[in-house]
This record gives structure tokens, C-alpha cells and sequence, in this order.
């Protein structure tokens, strides 16, 4: 079931130690780790999931990456490899390709989003949690947007998704002005 609760500041501390161990199981195939999504902007509510980007120089060979992420305990989805594209966007595949995985069995939840540095992907979701991060309006209306989703849509992910995504999308246009009036940079890596 779909479900957006208030924010918690425990989300913090939870992903300092899921990030953490990440570290250690990835070593220097991550070249950062970014607490992302909802559970990374104070006051936000969101689903109490944490995602977490682990961002790598490459997804290729997928050999380490995978033996290590595998050896940590880390559930792979084999059947996710790209992220929702913006309508319009004319940017190649490998701007959009990723890696998933989920927490290792018996551990808080998490969803682990593997991208490469500098590529669409990567840069959209650190740009749109700073950008919510700087404007309380913005995330206000967001969380609005999401808790009717899920009201609606409280057992159909896919819809939720459906008009989740192009409302990110929306937003991000306002980010991108941000982030250029501002001069927005990655900041330090999260873990």
C-alpha cells in the first residue's frame, strides 16, 4: 500500500548507516553516495523508504559492481535498468540507465539507485532534492501532489508513477531556472 507520512527526522540517521555500509561493501566503485528522494528533504512527507544514489564511474563491466553489491547482501532487481525519461527528452539511453537493488534481507528499507557520474539521471535527482530543499513551497505542493496519489491510487504504484513522474518533471523546469540563477553545484557526497 501506497502511504505518505509525515517527515521523520530519524530518515537521516538511517541512511547515514545505510550509507555507510555501502561504503564499506562498494569501496572505491562509489564515488559518492547521495541520500535522494522525498525521506532527504526536511519536512517533507514521504513513503518511509529511504533511496539512497550510489554514483560509479561506469555500470560496465557490471561484474564488480554486481559481485560486490551481492557479497554486501544487497537484493538485485534484475529487471530494472532505466530511469523515467522526461517527455521530449532527446538525450541518448545511457543518460537514463541505472542499476537497483534493495536493503540487504532484514534491514530497514531501502531503495539503491546505481548511476554513472554525470550523466542525466544522476544529475536530476541531486538538482531536484536541493532544489526542494531550497523552496518549501515547491515541496509543499509536491507532498500535496503525492498524498492525493497515493489516496487515489493507494494499491497501483504504476499510476502513482504515471503522474508522479511528469509532476517531477514540471518541477524540474523550475530547478533548472534555480540552479542557474543560483549557480547550483553537487555538493559534498553524503556518506
Amino acid at each position: 500500500m501506497i502511504k505518505i507520512v509525515p517527515y521523520h527526522v530519524r530518515w537521516n540517521a538511517e541512511f547515514q548507516i545505510a550509507g555507510a555500509a555501502l561504503r564499506q561493501a562498494l569501496g572505491p566503485l562509489a564515488l559518492r553516495i547521495d541520500h535522494i528522494g522525498s525521506t532527504s528533504v526536511p519536512e517533507l512527507g514521504a513513503k518511509d523508504i529511504v533511496d539512497i544514489q550510489v554514483t560509479t564511474a561506469s555500470l560496465f563491466p557490471e561484474e564488480p559492481l554486481i559481485t560486490a553489491l551481492l557479497a554486501g547482501g544487497y537484493q538485485i532487481r534484475g529487471d530494472i535498468h532505466e530511469d523515467h525519461r522526461p517527455a521530449g527528452d532527446d538525450r541518448s539511453d545511457a543518460e537514463w540507465q541505472k542499476r537497483y537493488c534493495r536493503e540487504p534481507e532484514g534491514t530497514r528499507r531501502t531503495h539503491i539507485h546505481v548511476r554513472v557520474a554525470g550523466k542525466a539521471n544522476q544529475r536530476y535527482v541531486l538538482l531536484f532534492r536541493d532544489f526542494l530543499r531550497s523552496n518549501c513551497f515547491a515541496a509543499g505542493s509536491y507532498e500535496q501532489i503525492k498524498r492525493e496519489l497515493a489516496r487515489l491510487h493507494p494499491h497501483d504504484i504504476d499510476a502513482y508513477l504515471a503522474i508522479k513522474d511528469p509532476v517531477c518533471d514540471l518541477i524540474m523546469i523550475a530547478a533548472e531556472s534555480w540552479a542557474s540563477t543560483t549557480h547550483w553545484r553537487f555538493a559534498q557526497s553524503d556518506a
